[in-house]
């Protein structure tokens, strides 16, 4: 799990802003939920795998924003 986030984390910012497209963004669905369970944060487990159902149709629009301002994407932090 720590290299999967660790290799999100270095990829270049183009990139992570073409991993936000509305069908290529469950993988930064998929990141939070790694993020959470590599912190053992349940809380995180539960939401990330709820935004999995609820989260995709405005979540890559918000993905994209966190990304271009601040190179990251919006999850607790750890």
């Amino acid at each position: 799990m720590n290299s999967f986030i660790k290799w999100m984390d270095e990829q270049p910012k183009l990139v992570k802003a073409l991993l936000c497209i509305p069908f290529v963004a469950i993988i930064w669905v998929i990141y939070r939920i790694v993020l959470s369970l590599n912190a053992k944060d349940w809380l995180g487990v539960i939401l990330g795998v709820l935004l999995v159902f609820v989260g995709i149709p405005f979540l890559w629009l918000i993905d994209l924003i966190c990304i271009l301002v601040q190179e990251k994407v919006l999850w607790f932090k750890y």
